[in-house]
């Protein structure tokens, strides 16, 4: 999670575009059938229904050792998000330390006088260095831990024509913000930080408004839904809740993944909603229907907006922030290591370990904040969609690779979705109040999460 002044924007899209993109080569196959939605008898419609007691048949239909398997999965990501701070914090020291940094400076230097090629240079050359430093960590978190959990289905070649992509996209990307973004540095001086956070601000407005369109298709096949069956319900979802969608996509995601997913990308106008192909062949009508009515709630409740003005105030905080700690540091070894200053591109290693500890320390709170908004979107999806079991099925699934059923604390600090107790809890309570009135004679009343 690298976010300096001058390439931690363009690194953060990098790992954006490899996370949610894989890669493909022909349009996914259009399913025509689905499973039936199944409901443990505790969860059905009846009189006395009780909330908790539903929630808990819902759980208990995963069996004991995928149950394991999926919290050995997602607790191990706790220690891997350390790891990856600790890792690519000494990444960091090391590019100082030993004078790389500099040395990198003064080779593109040599190269070129003019300061925008020379920062462009620079910038080539320090991300495919610590790309290749921290490889050893990507190819295990992103291909053999994914294979041993049994949720990745892409060979090693494919997968590494991912990452290569991936890692062009970013250079092409960075190689022309970087420069802009030390323009800003050398030309304002102090005041650099206010105008480097709105400039990275912009920026990703301006990437997620052209991933849709010029991105993602590097990594994945996007095509039409075809379906009826599926297709007219979401349309008509949409239609009733005001949303100006006239297609439905869906991506060939099973090439690379077991996941069921959906999302809402774009920006101003560039907006799609998207299944992947696991979600049609894995999931009920019902379940499908649930999952696209939490996608369009992200669009009616703007949830896009809220977040780039969410994450707009942080990195103002993160630049204020980074600013104060690079004048610190380099005060005191900043001769030792060879960077002149703020305005020296071999700052770059410095900045980035800073703002690696900022959002690190902020964790909890970003994982918070978008974990609200995807409790938000999942109320708004089972109330559009009026399918609560459906909801609960994909629920599980989820659980593939994500802890069911956390610790209250565990889950804010750890989670950036709800788990899947607090989702299927919504869910039954939704189902508890829409009952018929003879079926609510002696229920309990709603859980809590």
């Amino acid at each position: 999670m690298l976010r300096s002044a001058c390439c931690g924007v363009t690194i953060a899209f990098v790992i954006f575009v490899v996370a949610v993109a894989q890669a493909s080569e022909q349009p996914a196959s259009t399913a025509e059938s689905h499973p039936q939605l199944k409901v443990p008898s505790a969860a059905r419609a009846h009189p006395g229904f009780d909330v908790k007691a539903a929630v808990d048949a819902y759980l208990a239909t995963i069996p004991p050792d995928k149950k394991a398997r999926s919290d050995a999965y997602f607790e191990g990501g706790y220690w891997l998000l350390l790891w990856d701070f600790l890792y690519s914090s000494v990444v960091m020291m090391l590019l100082l330390a030993t004078g790389l940094s500099a040395r990198m400076r003064d080779l593109a230097e040599r190269i070129t006088r003019r300061k925008p090629l020379q920062t462009a240079i620079y910038f080539a050359e320090f991300l495919l260095l610590t790309t290749v430093l921290q490889s050893p960590l990507l190819v295990y978190e992103g291909y053999f831990r994914e294979h041993k959990y049994g949720l990745a289905t892409q060979t090693f070649g494919p997968w590494m024509r991912d990452q290569v992509v991936g890692l062009a996209v970013g250079l092409v990307a960075g190689c022309l913000l970087v420069p802009f973004l030390f323009g800003i540095v050398r030309k304002l001086g102090r005041s650099w930080w206010v105008w480097g956070a709105i400039a990275a601000i912009v920026f990703n407005m301006f990437a997620a408004m052209i991933a849709p369109v010029y991105i993602f298709p590097l990594f994945n096949t996007y095509t039409k839904l075809n379906d009826a069956k599926v297709r007219d319900s979401i349309l008509s979802m949409a239609r009733a809740n005001g949303i100006p969608v006239t297609e439905v996509y869906q991506v060939d995601a099973s090439r690379q993944s077991t996941r069921v997913s959906a999302n809402v990308s774009g920006f101003l106008g560039t907006e799609r909603i998207t299944l992947n192909d696991n979600l049609l062949k894995r999931c009920s009508p019902e379940a499908i229907q649930s999952v696209m009515g939490h996608e369009m709630g992200h669009y009616v409740l703007n949830h896009a907006l809220k977040g780039t003005m969410f994450f707009g105030i942080l990195s103002v905080a993160a630049f204020a922030f980074v600013n104060w700690a690079l004048l610190w540091s380099l005060a005191r070894w900043g001769e030792g290591w060879g960077v002149r200053g703020i305005g020296d591109v071999a700052v770059v290693p410095l900045a980035a370990l800073w703002f690696s500890i900022f959002f690190f320390v902020l964790t909890p709170l970003t994982n918070s904040y978008t974990r609200m908004e995807e409790y938000e979107a999942d109320i708004f999806g089972i109330n559009a969609s009026a399918q609560p079991d459906g909801e609960a099925e994909v629920d599980l699934l989820l659980g593939d690779y994500r802890k069911l059923d956390p610790g209250r604390w565990e889950e804010i600090v750890f989670f950036d979705h709800p788990s899947g107790r607090t989702r299927i809890t919504a869910a039954m309570r939704w189902k508890a109040e829409h009952l018929p009135a003879a079926d609510r004679v002696g229920q309990s009343g709603p859980a809590t999460p």
